[in-house]
């Protein structure tokens, strides 16, 4: 059965990702005009920030097809391969009630203290992060197609487009917990929700020697989460900058 939702989530998940102001972990915008409001800007904090996201998540060559693979390049507001939708398909802990995430990924971003079934004795907290479909729509039509990987993730698994809805590899789940030190900026690693490993799960990765004007242009990966940490204080719970995405409002310029 589809796990598909209708409902388009930009502005939701912003709400949803810890308050974090106009600049969320993950807000809407659009890479080409046509996309419009529905659409994000999706850039890895290793090359930019809010003020100059540098590169932006891209579907290499345009390809509307299962397998082709997802890059980042130059942001353009007249490139419909930079043209993604989000869509909230629930939490992390709905996607465990439905089978479709592992207990052990649950336990750490799906749990829900003392409630239903989530009444686990050494829940990390009540954290109960929200889980998102990155839908490629060149010029604002939905292909069907979601940025993912093809098998449940492993090291180094490339990422690509994959159908929506199938599955929990087309499913990121915004990591509000592991990166405390760079969330109120509005940067956040990207789980995704076919991995098992709650300590180190897979997320999204640009791969660390690589740079987006290289050719042929380097595949998106996902890696165990790699983090930093300075013990008490700040900044604490660092996570590596090729680890961490933010997104902007707004038609590219």
């Amino acid at each position: 059965m589809s796990i598909k939702s209708k409902v388009f989530a930009a502005a939701a998940t912003l709400t949803l990702v810890g308050g974090v102001g106009t600049i969320g972990a993950l807000s809407a915008g659009a890479a080409t005009p046509s996309c419009g409001s529905t659409c994000l800007d999706l850039f890895s904090h290793k090359f930019g920030t809010h003020k100059t996201p540098a590169f932006v998540l891209d579907v290499l060559r345009q390809g509307a097809h299962v397998g082709q693979p997802v890059i980042l390049f130059q942001p353009s507001n007249s490139d419909p391969a930079e043209d993604i939708t989000a869509s909230l398909q629930g939490s992390a802990a709905d996607f465990y009630a439905a089978g479709l995430v592992s207990p052990a990924l649950a336990l750490r971003y799906g749990c829900t203290v003392g409630t239903g079934r989530f009444q686990f004795s050494n829940c990390a907290g009540s954290v109960n992060d929200p889980a998102i479909e990155l839908e490629y729509s060149p010029d604002g039509r939905d292909t069907g197609l979601c940025v993912g990987v093809a098998l449940n993730a492993t090291v180094n698994e490339g990422v690509t487009l994959q159908g929506c809805g199938q599955s929990a590899r087309t499913t990121w789940i915004v990591d509000t917990n592991d990166s405390p030190a760079t969330l109120a900026h509005g940067y956040v690693p990207l789980i995704n929700g076919s991995g098992s490993n709650f300590s180190h799960p897979y997320v999204l990765t640009y791969p660390s020697n690589g740079n987006p004007n290289d050719k042929p242009r380097p595949q998106l990966t996902v890696r165990n989460l790699t983090r930093f940490s300075n013990g008490i204080g700040s900044p604490i719970g660092s996570v590596v900058d090729n680890q961490l995405w933010g997104a902007d409002f707004g038609v590219l310029k």
